[in-house]
């Protein structure tokens, strides 16, 4: 859907009239006036976040005195692509309000920077990646929906030349954790090698070593628009925190925490290299690995201590869902916390199942 979707087309009107404007050597404020709009108005459209009529294109280009043709023919045939339907109203049923609020936001992003301590981003995920860390919450046809609404927003978000800039940070015990089988983890690590090669993507770890990090408590996203006022910041949670504008102070700092964390990371090619083994080390796990074991096969973050042999449900052949193997221990008993008897959560109507499905999609982030 390279340049379909009317987010991307909201994009690019916005770069268009922000620097149609600049050149004519006007405000905000001067241009809102001159066209008798709110500049409330004015912002929104030019931050991505509105739709735009062709009659009031072809008044912002008057007022700019734009008359090629061809921007002109170009920017009438996004504004009228801006007018449809984003691409997640097809989840409304998995989308929150808040959450929609936020991609609609996401979409017009200039920069994005994202960190999770323990989870590898929702914008990195593959799809059976996401599918397996969604389906200890919800029903199997649940989670492959979620799924399929992250794969569409990385789908209409990156790739495309006036992409936003992403910055991810994660802690390196993401890379650790066993999220569906061995086969998938080196699938998503080897999604993370590929995804670096893009020049708008970047990956940074925070190894072990660094100890101690602002991050530690609870992961996050920052965006940030081409007027640094504008910039906002999403609070990872069930059902999500959208910091508003009118709140500078937590922003500047969560930015600052950020800033700080890269700092403390690995740099790109040590990132890389790690990927690069981990992805080694799961593939061996997958097949059984030299003799019979592999760093990961006894499913710790660490080299095995002993010469154990390796876990049959380490085996892509024989992994198994969490309640074939986990559900039946003692301390999984039906008088204990834990999953139902369905291995997924269940809220006590329907009207709190659509509420959590809709937390879940801005879960993970």
């Amino acid at each position: 859907m390279p340049g379909g979707d009317p987010s991307s087309q909201r994009r690019k009107l916005k770069a268009e009239l922000q620097k149609a404007r600049v050149v004519a050597g006007l405000t905000q404020r001067e241009a809102a006036q001159r066209l008798d709009w709110s500049e409330s108005k004015l912002i929104r459209v030019e931050n991505g976040e509105v739709s735009l009529s062709v009659t009031d294109l072809q008044a912002m280009l008057q007022l700019y005195e734009v008359t090629d043709r061809q921007v002109i023919a170009d920017l009438s045939e996004a504004a009228r692509g801006s007018r449809g339907s984003s691409w997640w109203s097809a989840f409304r049923d998995v989308v929150s309000p808040k959450f929609a609020l936020y991609l609609g936001q996401e979409a017009s992003a200039t920069s994005i920077r994202v960190f999770h301590p323990f989870l590898i981003p929702g914008l990195l995920h593959t799809e059976e990646y996401a599918y397996e860390l969604l389906r200890v919450h919800c029903s199997d046809e649940e989670a492959r929906r979620i799924a399929d609404m992250r794969r569409q927003r990385q789908q209409s978000l990156l790739g495309h030349p006036d992409s936003p800039k992403v910055t991810f940070v994660l802690g390196e015990e993401a890379l650790y954790r066993w999220i569906g089988s061995p086969a998938i983890m080196r699938r998503q690590l080897q999604h993370l090698i590929d995804a670096g090669e893009d020049d708008a993507i970047s990956i940074a770890v925070i190894p072990f070593s660094a100890g101690a990090h602002a991050g530690l408590l609870g992961s996050f996203i920052l965006l940030g628009f081409d007027d640094p006022a504008e910039s906002l910041l999403f609070v990872e949670g069930l059902s999500g925190d959208l910091v508003s504008r009118g709140d500078p102070e937590r922003i500047d700092r969560f930015s600052r925490h950020f800033d700080l964390m890269c700092k403390q990371a690995l740099p790109g090619n040590q990132a890389r290299s790690l990927f690069e083994r981990l992805a080694e080390d799961f593939r061996q796990a997958a097949v059984g690995g030299p003799g019979g074991t592999s760093p990961l096969s006894t499913g710790y973050l660490g080299p095995p201590t002993s010469n154990t042999s390796k876990p049959d449900d380490a085996r892509e052949d024989r992994w198994r869902p969490l309640g074939d193997h986990v559900r039946n221990h003692p301390q999984w008993s039906s008088s204990s916390p834990g999953p139902s008897a369905t291995g997924a959560a269940q809220p006590a109507s329907s009207r709190s199942q659509a509420a959590y499905l809709a937390s879940l999609s801005s879960a993970l982030l």
